[in-house]
């Protein structure tokens, strides 16, 4: 049991002294029985504010150090570091919160101030109590997972394969390249997608250190940061790539029509199909869903016309597992749904379309060959109506968010549709401009000055048909009138959402999500790329929306994580986990059940804790009824103790 523990206070500039009286904190402090040292300063997360710890310990021969500051997820690493170099156990220092939970929380300053004073007081109980614990070795595999084949999960897998890391790449559909392969161009630089893209999707292929499983999905994870065990779900591959020359017999015969998903519906494909000439893996492929019937084989004539023989019916699902010491999250985004948005005409009109749909209009390998038609009589529209925030910024109707791209992207939309159409005339409804990005203005101005986009700041109320026209009808208020225009087409720019499955995916890792449902990184300012669960890290839109260049970014930041991660021979794991007291436990079980981390079994009828798996998470501690079970460093009885130095103050 510590017996000469020190404190030190910090004032946080203003954050904490505004509302606690630091200095009184520290005078109550002192007078508590073990206390040897206390004192207040300015920034304690200074270099010399911990140089004052290392002193403090060295000159006071501590044995306990409790910093009352701001929150641990901050700076406990960095005031156990620091505890380490004054030769005290990094274990035998704790964090008292008195600026979240505490003085950013409260206005009275004497409330503020008696509170803090209990919350350094409960630490003080804690630490000295405290065990000077060492961290847990774990083994690591150097081999990393990335979920999703867009661009986030292909700029990721190339970075850790450049890195020599061995990378498995994971993708539900059956090529990658995800929604950015569906633009036109990108912007501000209106580069074509595919001519930048591509050559990514190529070197995902051909690059030996890249195992890439299309229509696959992730089922299952186990284990922990450095080592888990994933369990992968592949579709029967009825059309083996490796043998099938690209001929396009198999499709000509193939009696099936469906919506094609590359071209958002606005063409159709076969049952048997390649999705787009770039594809990658370079194959057909067989939907089964859209098949006429496998068992029994109902149809059978694609087989009948491969020379090559590259497709088998009996294929079946495989299933197997992968050991990673890593993974990064890249499941992209899907656009708000159409069907949510009736009030623009969205499902009933078919000259109503969203961004994508729009996109590859422009596409020289869309629907219309990159001539802007009309879907419903294929004409030139003459006059087109872009709707900013279709679904966004609407809390009470859809969704709260801004979608962060939608400005730049109807921008580039309406340049592109005057660059396909000079005598048409573009109209953007909007609420804000949002350009956060280099050349984003400029692209915008570009587009209202040289193309003579007109664009109105209001919302539309209502989109309906009259005498083959779409009558849009909104608000211009800078000029404070009522608008209405006959439009042939209407273009929605939609909210992004997180795609589909990414809340199963988020289960299935035992990661956060966001009350967005998008997945939740650790720390928005420190932690962008990182999960809560550790090993796991973030990338792309399915960590909120972002444009191409901030994905990209995030890709290879994540990679940047995966790579100093498995770079070492050995991870530390934290040692607060939780210990059996053996005499006590009658092996009930009950703790079993509990733990989240599948980090406890039964051994010759006592529970046993795998320390690695452990997180110290408290579940266990909280079902067991016998109180044979504790978590290292927050025992039951040290909890007992803060308890009551709380209720004495």
């Amino acid at each position: 049991m510590s017996k000469r523990t020190g404190v030190f206070v910090c004032h946080c500039g203003k954050n904490i002294a505004a509302t606690v009286d630091v200095k009184k904190v520290a005078r109550e402090l002192a007078k508590d029985d073990g206390v040897v040292f206390c004192e207040d300063y300015v920034y304690m997360c200074s270099d010399p504010g911990q140089g004052a710890v290392i002193d403090a310990i060295k000159e006071n021969d501590l044995d306990g150090m409790v910093i009352s500051c701001c929150s641990p997820t901050l700076h406990e690493k960095t005031f156990r570091d620091a505890s380490e170099l004054g030769g005290l156990s990094g274990f035998r220092c704790e964090i008292a919160n008195i600026r979240e939970q505490c003085s950013w929380v409260h206005k009275d300053p004497d409330e503020a101030t008696d509170k803090a004073i209990k919350i350094s007081r409960a630490a003080v109980r804690r630490v000295q109590r405290n065990e000077p614990l060492d961290p847990i070795g774990v083994p690591v595999t150097r081999r990393a997972l990335v979920v999703g084949g867009g661009i986030a999960g292909i700029q990721t897998a190339l970075d850790l394969a450049d890195a020599g890391l061995d990378v498995i790449l994971v993708e539900k559909q059956s090529t990658i390249g995800g929604n950015m392969l569906k633009l036109s161009e990108t912007f501000p630089t209106l580069d074509c997608s595919q001519c930048i893209l591509s050559p990514k999707m190529v070197a995902v292929s051909k690059n030996p250190r890249i195992r890439l499983l299309t229509e696959s999905e992730v089922e299952s994870v186990s284990g922990f940061v450095g080592n888990f065990r994933v369990r992968i779900r592949k579709k029967a591959q009825y059309v083996d790539p490796e043998l099938c020359k690209l001929c396009d017999d198999c499709s000509n015969v193939c009696p099936v029509a469906v919506p094609n998903e590359y071209d958002e519906g606005l063409t159709n494909r076969r049952a048997i199909f390649i999705p787009f000439a770039q594809a990658i893996p370079a194959s057909f492929t067989l939907d089964e869903a859209a098949c006429l019937g496998l068992k029994p084989v109902v149809c059978g004539k694609c087989e009948e016309v491969c020379e090559a023989g590259a497709i088998d019916f009996d294929k079946r699902p495989t299933v197997f597992e992968e050991e990673v010491g890593a993974i990064v999250v890249a499941t992209g985004y899907d656009l708000y749904g159409m069907d949510k948005l009736g009030e623009y005409g969205a499902g009933r009109y078919a000259d109503v379309l969203d961004g994508l749909q729009f996109e590859r209009l422009c596409s020289a390998s869309g629907a219309t060959e990159g001539h802007i038609l009309r879907p419903s009589d294929h004409k030139v529209p003459k006059e087109i109506v872009f709707i900013q925030c279709s679904g966004s910024r609407d809390p009470e109707n859809h969704c709260a968010w801004c979608s962060k791209i939608c400005c730049m992207y109807t921008a580039k939309h309406a340049t592109l549709y005057k660059h396909h159409v000079p005598d048409g005339q573009a109209y953007v409804f909007y609420i804000d401009i949002r350009s956060g990005g280099k050349g984003y203005e400029e692209f915008v101005q570009r587009s209202m000055e040289k193309d003579g986009v007109i664009y109105l700041r209001g919302r539309v109320s209502r989109v309906y048909e009259q005498g083959g026209k779409l009558r849009v009808l909104g608000v211009d208020t800078l000029s404070g009138r009522n608008v209405e225009i006959a439009a042939d087409m209407v273009v929605l720019a939609q909210a992004m959402e997180p795609s589909k499955g990414t809340a199963e995916i988020a289960k299935t890792l035992k990661i956060g999500l966001g009350k967005d449902g998008f997945l939740a990184e650790a720390h928005p300012k420190l932690k962008p790329v990182e999960s809560v669960t550790a090993g796991i890290y973030l990338a792309g839109a399915a960590q909120g929306p972002k444009d191409i260049p901030e994905t990209v970014a995030q890709a290879s930041a994540a990679a940047s994580k995966v790579i100093a991660l498995l770079s070492k021979e050995e991870l530390h794991h934290s040692p607060t986990v939780a210990k059996v007291r053996d005499p006590y436990c009658t092996g009930c079980a009950m703790c079993v059940d509990a733990c989240p981390y599948e980090a406890i079994s039964l051994v010759g009828g006592k529970a046993a804790v795998n320390e690695v798996l452990c997180q110290g998470c408290g579940s266990c501690v909280g079902v067991c009824v016998r109180a044979a079970i504790d978590v290292k460093n927050v025992s039951q009885l040290q909890i007992h103790e803060m308890i009551s130095a709380v209720l004495a103050a």
